[in-house]
């Protein structure tokens, strides 16, 4: 009988052992695990209950009063324990210590997560092991109550898989309001994306004009737009070519026009056609660079278009003498600018470069009844310089302001907003009140391939691009690749980076080898 009693209680203890080694190994099978600890806590109970007598003689000796101690210490720091378990399970707190905070999520996401008012599940289906994923997932549900993730086996699985759709693992599966969208990559970028993507549904059209010299969205030579093309379809934006000339007028579906850097000057059925598509509610981004000589004809259409709406595109060009261009290795003639207090700019606080650039200064109280904002600034120790033809035959910028020349800070980007005057009367009663918006910018070249990577300047791009387009939710800093930690220094930084790998370094393993050499002779 004893032997019999005592298979029962390693019996107990196996089973407490399987339980936990199934629930650190495989979480999945968290049932099966707590079923075997169950059983195990039962098994070693009546082990325990069996051996009655043999407890209680233990208790007879001398030594119980210390046993007792020692009995009470454990019993102690396993309350305390426990307690401190229950407290963690229901008052979660996590800390992101690292220096980029690369396993927090961005302020994109945590915005996103926040205006969250219905259920969003999300299927992450995978084979083996989902363990890799689990710590980038609970931060989603961390963040919002709404969000609930369920871990499916697709092996084990194939009906439910069959059932999405699942071709390659892993994927996740997200699910909004009767839509459903996939992410392929399990990394903060591609999460985000889908949810941004099942959340507002059917995507923007941003069309970019062509027809004048203007920037080439499909393009992936330096001044082409590809790269911030494909930015905006993780912003849920579909990009399309639009020559006004040929289509007479705006396309019905356009949620925002964008006129990147024309050389020439609009045609007057062009303009008129964008009046008209301002009229109606319409939304557009200027970006005009700065005049690239004397004789360059001025863009007389296009700044009288952005003059109606209460901006004023000044004939000059941004001279930056901060400093902070030598930051990321350019001169004065990049200005560096930050952001000033508006929707687009919310959160925002990192500097922009802009190669280049003319001031876009908002009408001193406003034009018709429409009043813009500046968006962006440069430094105090900036001006805008009025001489264009002086500055390109001498390549040296001077300060005049008694000769026209413009005091920094030099706004350079402006945003206006206003009621669409000739906007459809027969529209429901409790629609939204038909909008226009525009964004003026003085360069054109910071959103191309070659500057797009400087600092903030992907990041304004699409929070101008998301405010015309009144998605206001997906304006904050966007998630990046936990690699994405570039070192910025100055050119003197720089130089003594370079001196101390090349030559100090070099030179002290040479004088200590020549002294060991010497010592050995």
């Amino acid at each position: 009988m004893k032997r019999i009693l005592g298979i029962v209680g390693w019996l107990g203890v196996a089973f407490v052992v399987a339980a936990v080694i199934i629930r650190v190994s495989r979480p999945e099978l968290f049932v099966w695990s707590q079923r075997l600890a169950i059983a195990g806590l039962i098994t070693t109970g009546l082990y325990a209950l069996s051996q009655w007598r043999d407890v209680g003689r233990s208790f007879g000796g001398r030594n119980v009063k210390y046993g007792s101690v020692a009995v009470t210490t454990v019993v102690l720091i396993l309350a305390i324990i426990v307690g401190i378990n229950w407290v963690a399970s229901r008052h979660n707190k996590r800390w992101d210590l690292t220096a980029a905070s690369q396993f927090s999520l961005s302020d994109q996401t945590r915005r996103i997560l926040a205006d969250l008012k219905t259920p969003v599940a999300m299927h992450l289906f995978y084979t083996r092991s989902a363990d890799e994923y689990r710590d980038r997932l609970s931060e989603y549900t961390y963040l919002s109550k709404q969000v609930s993730v369920e871990y499916v086996d697709a092996e084990r699985n194939p009906v439910v898989a069959h059932k999405y759709g699942i071709q390659t693992v892993p994927t996740l599966v997200i699910e909004y309001g009767g839509r459903t969208e996939k992410a392929s990559a399990i990394d903060e970028q591609s999460v985000t994306n889908a949810l941004k993507k099942v959340i507002a549904g059917k995507a923007k059209k941003l069309y970019f004009m062509q027809g004048h010299g203007e920037h080439d969205v499909a393009a992936s030579s330096p001044d082409g737009y590809s790269t911030i093309a494909d930015a905006l379809k993780n912003d849920n934006f579909e990009t399309d070519k639009l020559t006004l000339a040929q289509t007479g007028s705006v396309p019905a579906d356009a949620s925002v026009v964008v006129i990147a850097g024309p050389r020439t000057d609009l045609l007057a059925p062009e303009a008129d056609a964008l009046r008209k598509y301002l009229g109606t509610g319409g939304k557009v981004q200027l970006l005009i660079d700065p005049p690239e000589k004397s004789s360059t004809a001025q863009l007389t259409n296009l700044l009288a278009l952005a003059q109606e709406w209460g901006i004023t595109v000044g004939n000059n060009i941004v001279i930056d003498a901060s400093g902070l261009g030598q930051l990321l290795g350019t001169d004065a003639s990049v200005p560096v600018a930050m952001p000033v207090q508006h929707a687009i700019t919310q959160n925002f606080r990192v500097m922009t470069a802009f190669p280049l650039a003319r001031s876009v200064v908002p009408v001193e109280g406003g034009t018709n009844g429409r009043v813009a904002q500046k968006i962006l600034e440069t430094s105090p120790q900036s001006w805008a310089e009025s001489d264009v033809a002086g500055l390109y035959s001498t390549g040296r910028p001077e300060r005049n302001l008694d000769k026209g020349d413009v005091a920094g800070p030099v706004a350079i980007a402006a945003a206006v907003s206003g009621a669409a005057p000739d906007a459809a009367t027969n529209a429901p009663a409790d629609a939204p009140k038909a909008e226009t918006r525009m964004v003026v910018v003085g360069d054109s070249d910071f959103a191309s391939n070659r500057a797009i990577g400087l600092q903030g300047n992907r990041e304004i791009f699409l929070n101008m691009a998301n405010w015309l387009a009144q998605q206001e939710d997906l304006i904050a800093i966007r998630p990046r690749n936990a690699e994405d930690r570039p070192i910025t220094m100055t050119a003197d930084q720089g130089l003594m980076v370079k001196l101390l790998t090349q030559v100090l370094v070099p030179a002290m393993l040479l004088g200590y080898g020549i002294r060991v050499w010497w010592r050995r002779r």
